[in-house]
């Protein structure tokens, strides 16, 4: 069934050419820049990778503030009531050339082969939304305490949701054998 109307172009998307997303508050930690930087080469690491392994271990107890906007404290009402969050927040320093890159090295790890933005967490996306669960320490009026927060200093939040870990799947789930390798790296590197 063809439900493309005479002004639509196959493969448009009808009415969603742009829209705005406002942030609802700002990160504040001591990350001034990322590790992962997009440009016309792909996805580079800022320093060796031991280094950035350290630093994303670092960075799972270090403490971050989300500062959300005081016209939006109400909605953070009952959050206490949750240990963790599901915080999207915007790549705010991915350039234009990271936003056009289509293929990179996951991490940007040469010795992984080349795959598609989609499949990967990269910062670099067409649109630069990101996301992560994070562990909620404590509220003070319109700031969260958070740790496990891999935004940088100053990144715009635009949502925040309670983490309900029942309402992920639990079976049947597959994950690249690349990805596995990446996070068991990592966890190793936490155990030394």
């Amino acid at each position: 069934m063809n439900t493309n109307t005479e002004n639509d172009m196959p493969g448009d998307l009808p009415e969603y050419r742009e829209f705005v997303i406002r942030p609802v508050g700002i990160v504040r930690n001591s990350v001034e820049k990322p590790f992962l930087i997009a440009n016309k080469n792909g996805l580079e690491m800022q320093g060796g990778n031991d280094e950035n392994v350290s630093q994303i271990r670092s960075r799972r107890d270090e403490i971050s503030e989300i500062i959300v906007d005081e016209k939006y404290e109400e909605l953070l009402e009952g959050v206490e009531d949750y240990s963790h969050l599901v915080v999207l927040f915007w790549g705010h320093e991915v350039t234009n050339e990271g936003r056009n890159l289509k293929k990179i090295h996951p991490m940007g790890r040469k010795d992984y082969p080349e795959k598609g933005i989609f499949c990967t967490c990269s910062p670099a996306r067409p649109n630069p939304v990101l996301v992560t669960v994070v562990k909620l320490h404590a509220r003070k009026g319109n700031i969260l305490e958070v740790s496990g927060f891999d935004a940088i200093d100053k990144s715009p939040v635009i949502d925040i949701k309670p983490f309900v870990q029942d309402s992920l799947p639990k079976d049947g789930v597959k994950t690249a054998w690349w990805m596995e390798e990446l996070h068991k790296e990592i966890d190793e590197k936490r155990k030394s």
